[in-house]
């Protein structure tokens, strides 16, 4: 599933073709998403502009003076910016058709995306209002994590994970950041204390940052707004790597289960 870093990278990439464009049209070929494309989206859009083009959690936010188009590219959509008189393929879904002769368009095999339109402040709708702070944000701090962990049992690569207490750092970003941070992924998040938790916020800023540079994480399905993969895969130092060295010490990279996902990590650098 493209987490923060993939969909930050097509925030970036849509935004320049996007931004002060009027949405002429909306075509919906198939409205049968995770949710079902609302019917009002087509009748209130057109004729509005684009003001806008943010990113809450792994939601994409299109502003206009009206409402925001709320995005969600579920495990395997895309966004591209094509001509809108190019055919759609079969799993090219929703057209926004825009001013400028383009048309930005999702792209969802497996529809478990959303396209949703709402008339309110989008931060309080039912699937924005109880993200946590962004990751790149000030109020992701070490005291945050601190206090928010104390008397937790559950391992702290769970936690990282719980939208409730973050937004969308994803499991991939969250080995590689524990790795950096020098922090068993198992470790109960209530043992671990205050200057860790300063190394372990530093460490998932800079691993998201990097993975934004490099374009995103690309597994499986996701590609950029462009259509060019993302290259962070390429420079990650645990995860994917069971029984490779680690790169610090040369110990064995080991894998588990944990919570229904893998975690990927070295016995020797991460305690």
């Amino acid at each position: 599933m493209p987490e923060l870093p993939e969909v930050e990278t097509t925030r970036r990439g849509i935004a320049p073709y996007v931004l002060r464009q009027v949405v002429r049209a909306v075509v919906v070929r198939q409205p049968q998403l995770r949710w079902p494309v609302p019917t009002t989206l087509a009748r209130e859009l057109p004729g509005h502009t684009i003001e806008a083009v943010d990113r809450r959690g792994k939601y994409l936010l299109l502003a206009t003076d009206i409402g925001h188009v709320i995005l969600h590219l579920g495990m395997s959509g895309s966004l591209r910016v094509v001509p809108h008189t190019q055919p759609p393929e079969k799993h090219d879904h929703v057209d926004l058709v825009l001013s400028s002769g383009n048309c930005l368009r999702l792209r969802d095999p497996r529809r478990f995306g959303a396209v949703l339109w709402t008339r309110k402040d989008p931060t309080k709708h039912k699937l924005l209002a109880n993200i946590g702070p962004e990751p790149l944000g000030p109020e992701f701090n070490a005291n945050y994590l601190y206090e928010r962990s104390r008397g937790r049992k559950r391992a702290i690569r769970d936690l990282l994970l719980d939208g409730r207490l973050v937004a969308g750092i994803g499991n991939i970003y969250a080995n590689e950041a524990l790795f950096a941070a020098g922090i068993d992924p198992r470790r109960a998040a209530g043992r671990i204390g205050r200057e860790r938790y300063r190394r372990l916020v530093e460490a998932v800023r800079t691993t998201l940052r990097s993975a934004i540079t490099a374009g995103g994480t690309t597994l499986r399905d996701f590609h950029g707004a462009t259509g060019d993969p993302g290259y962070f895969q390429l420079t990650m130092k645990v995860y994917g790597r069971e029984d490779e060295h680690c790169p610090r010490c040369q110990q064995t990279i080991r894998a588990q289960a944990l919570g229904g996902r893998r975690v990927f990590f070295c016995v020797r650098c991460q305690l």
